[in-house]
């Protein structure tokens, strides 16, 4: 294989010391050499290369919102949902992860940080007062950030150039006009990198100082993504797609023959990944302080179930836990946080309450989540799927009290659902915990905490909140009273759920594939799979689990609950060929001008979305970069 040992891009008007490197170099007229001087100077160079990582919790600069997950008021532009909208465009890309762009804050070009990763690797080991092991273990970080960045390109763009090495100043046009390689040489090089960086990583960063810095741990986690990626449908054989898509040099760009040994791959990777970081003492998070004030007595009621939703409830937001293999330690912190965008403590509340009600989980994520029985909803016979619209009045006798108001009426779809779904969704007449308190939700026009104000456009569009994103203890009377944690990138329960899927697809249904989801399962409390699918009093199509088409798509369903609304679905939905199911019919909700019950209760579209095939799968390139480069080829579609 042949891979461009160039950067993307290259400085010709100006030398490398008057750009903008945020803080390397003081004054930006110090010579590069200066950088690598001091271990203190090269280390701001290796602080630079971790702060291109995407600002997840940044709510106009985050890609988490390109699902149909969420909703917001029209006037909010945000540029996750304006994507899925159809809003976006090539002379001016929304969220461009290739030259740049602006949400709430700056978002610096992939390229820009593969380029900085190289300059740490071209220079730290002219550093004097580093021992070698320091230069060995920091240009092993820059090497595993470099892949990873080409792997989020990848991701983005389908197949890009491979930058390994960056183009010198006294390189000639033909040099610097480079081709995009083909997904399986990206692949090939993300993964071979990580390899290479590997031997050189500490086992697991544990001092406090350094949390969010690259460790073996991390790196085996993530290439256990990255090979699911490669295995996986939309880049995996798919000739439906991208059969003749060429680069300009005449290379295809899409292998068009499947091949089973990918899933084996991914399937070892995961499990590999798994071994290291049990070995490294990261496990499934379990909630182990005083439950609030608030939940005392139903938590002697029902201890098991509290204990469970509390798992859930705090596995994203309990800072640097123990399922935690690798978070983003640079949590946004200004009023456009995604955590500031949920959910009030009053309709008459203002922005000075550190808080809008300007994301709403769509009502096909309300359906998502399964019985308390560990089944859909549409599979459980125990449950009313076909009279879940009508109405059920909260007793004390339910186990659901936790989250329905006792005495109080919602609907029958609010009833009787795993800890997941009370954990992570906000619905009328249930509870929300949230600035430090107990919230009794009210989702109907005119009330309060929850319901839409007059014609305010701060409000939840569906007639649901969002839980997970929040901290319960942050309270919304400024933002610097907001607990902030490290966005999760990856944990835990993803590679579990990423072996299910790759040793399902390569063997088939086995007891280790169960065993997998069932340790996912087995945090909230949720009964095995090969039990309750095998269970002809409770599962509608009985034995499911045991082919692997059933357990594909439980699979599938369950790795959508467990990372729900963390930046999984959208690209799960894609890289499984699925977008034209999904993403391109209307977002649902409850009618929130309305006060009325029945009028409330009425399903109605509350957004379109609009999903091209197969265009809509990877982003388009800006026009001006082909301008600059005629040897790249634009996006099949753009």
């Amino acid at each position: 294989m042949k891979i461009l040992k160039y950067s993307l891009f290259i400085l010709l008007l100006s030398s490398w010391a008057c750009t903008d490197y945020l803080d390397i170099v003081p004054e930006k007229t110090q010579e590069l050499d200066l950088v690598f001087e001091r271990k203190t100077e090269a280390y701001k160079a290796l602080a630079t290369c971790y702060t291109y990582l995407p600002n997840n919790d940044d709510l106009y600069g985050t890609s988490v919102l390109m699902s149909d997950e969420f909703t917001s008021p029209t006037r909010q532009a945000v540029n996750g949902i304006e994507i899925m909208q159809g809003k976006q465009s090539t002379n001016d890309p929304i969220l461009n992860y290739w030259t740049g762009f602006t949400g709430g804050s700056w978002q610096g070009s992939f390229w820009n940080a593969i380029r900085d990763c190289n300059i740490l690797i071209e220079n730290i080991h002219s550093v004097p007062d580093m021992t070698i092991e320091e230069q060995d273990t920091w240009e092993a970080e820059a090497e595993f950030l470099k892949a990873y960045y080409h792997f989020l390109l990848l991701r983005t763009y389908g197949p890009v150039p491979i930058m390994d090495k960056n183009i010198p100043i006294s390189a000639s046009l033909d040099e610097i006009r480079v081709y995009r390689n083909s997904t399986d040489e990206c692949f090939e090089y993300i993964t071979n990198t990580m390899d290479e960086a590997i031997k050189d990583l500490p086992k697991r960063v544990t001092n406090t100082l350094y949390l969010g810095r690259i460790d073996r741990t991390i790196a085996y986690a993530i290439k256990s993504r990255v090979l699911l990626y490669a295995a996986s449908p939309l880049f995996n054989g798919n000739a439906e797609y991208y059969a003749g898509f060429k680069g300009k040099d005449g290379k295809e760009l899409f292998n068009t023959t499947y091949d089973a040994n990918k899933w084996k791959l991914a399937m070892e990777a995961a499990d590999t990944a798994l071994q290291v970081a049990l070995a490294n003492s990261v496990e499934m998070y379990k909630y182990s302080d005083t439950y609030g004030k608030y939940d005392d007595t139903y938590a002697q009621y029902d201890s098991a179930n509290a204990g469970y939703f509390y798992n859930y409830r705090y596995v994203m937001v309990d800072k640097w836990n123990n399922e935690l293999i690798w978070g983003n330690s640079q949590p946004e912190t200004s009023w456009w946080q995604i955590q500031a965008s949920t959910m009030i403590k009053s309709t008459s509340a203002s922005s000075n309450e550190a808080a809008w009600q300007w994301l709403s989980p769509t009502y096909r994520m309300a359906e998502l989540y399964y019985t308390k029985n560990g089944l859909p909803i549409d599979e459980d016979l125990t449950f009313d799927y076909a009279n879940r619209y009508d109405y059920r009045k909260g007793m004390s006798s339910d186990l659901s009290l936790f989250e329905v108001q006792a005495g109080q009426e919602t609907v029958k779809l609010h009833f009787d659902r795993e800890a997941r779904f009370y954990a992570t969704i906000a619905f009328d007449r249930g509870y929300n915990r949230a600035h430090g308190i107990k919230q009794s939700i009210k989702m109907r026009y005119e009330e309060e905490p929850g319901g839409r104000s007059g014609s305010s456009n701060d409000y939840l569009t569906t007639g649901y909140a969002l839980k997970k994103f929040v901290h319960p203890d942050s309270q919304g009377d400024t933002y610097s009273n907001l607990i902030n944690y490290p966005w999760p990138i990856i944990r835990l329960a993803e590679l579990y759920l990423n072996y299910a899927e790759a040793a399902n697809e390569f063997g088939g249904a086995t007891q280790d594939v169960y065993d997998a989801i069932n340790t996912v399962r087995a945090r909230v409390g949720l009964p095995k799979v090969e039990e309750v699918w095998a269970d002809a009093a409770l599962a509608k199509t009985v034995n499911k689990h045991t082919s692997k088409d059933g357990l594909r798509e439980i699979i599938q369903q369950e790795r959508m609950i467990e990372l729900a609304f963390e930046g999984h679905r959208y690209h799960d939905i894609r890289r499984w060929k699925m977008g034209e199911n999904y993403l391109n019919t209307p977002i649902q909700g409850w009618n929130v001008d309305e006060s009325d019950r029945d009028k409330f209760y009425t399903l109605s579209d509350v957004q379109q979305r609009v999903f091209v095939s197969p265009r809509d799968y990877f982003q388009p390139i800006k026009l001006e970069e082909l301008v600059r480069n005629p040897n790249l080829v634009q996006n099949l579609g753009w």
